[in-house]
């Protein structure tokens, strides 16, 4: 998603004065975001947004918000995330891959990634997981087998998976045949994608 296509799908929010006075308040003033962000879900409310799959108000707008700061984007973000609740962390990370920050929001990727929260394993693992290293992101990958969360809210997945995510997709089938047990059925669809293909494209 863009801003843009995000401000699109936020036309029926509650309260749209707020919001356009929350971004011009933001982009002006950029400490005001930690008010406005935490604000964010009673004002815009937090319902599904039919033109956005996956997104909630909540969300949308607090994306914005964190778009519309003209300076210091890591440092809020990394403030924003570290202090807020499980639905401001969600959009923090759903906003990294739309801001000007490099690599500086990894150490968020891998805060989510180590939680139980399937809402924020799934979005860690958007766009911007394409700044983990290979080793942390088939680990992360795995984390959403074993925790349920969709393989295709997985970004990129079929370009980066590769023969040693293959491996340990097949050992974790062996395991958990052992016990009764079978992979979800995407990781099955992915470790048979993965082991049809020859050596020199794995």
């Amino acid at each position: 998603m863009t801003p843009d296509s995000l401000r699109a799908a936020l036309r029926g929010v509650p309260d749209p004065d707020w919001l356009d006075t929350a971004l011009r308040r933001v982009a002006a003033e950029p400490t005001a975001i930690i008010r406005l962000f935490a604000a964010a879900g009673r004002r815009c409310g937090r319902a599904a947004l039919p033109d956005a799959p996956d997104w909630t108000a909540d969300d949308a707008a607090r994306v914005l918000l964190l778009t519309a700061l003209p300076v210091e984007h890591a440092a809020y973000v990394d403030a924003l995330y570290r202090h807020g609740d499980a639905g401001e962390r969600r959009a923090v990370l759903r906003a990294l891959p739309l801001l000007p920050i490099g690599s500086a929001g990894v150490p968020l990727l891998h805060d989510a990634i180590r939680t139980n929260d399937t809402r924020l394993v799934a979005a860690a693992l958007g766009p911007y997981a394409r700044h983990l290293d290979p080793a942390a992101w088939r680990q992360a990958v795995l984390k959403c087998v074993f925790s349920g969360v969709p393989l295709n809210a997985v970004a990129d997945l079929d370009t980066r998976a590769d023969t040693e995510l293959a491996a340990m997709l097949a050992a974790l089938a062996a395991e958990r045949h052992a016990a009764g047990r079978e992979l979800p059925a995407d990781a099955t669809d992915l470790l048979d994608r993965l082991t049809a293909r020859t050596p020199t494209e794995a």
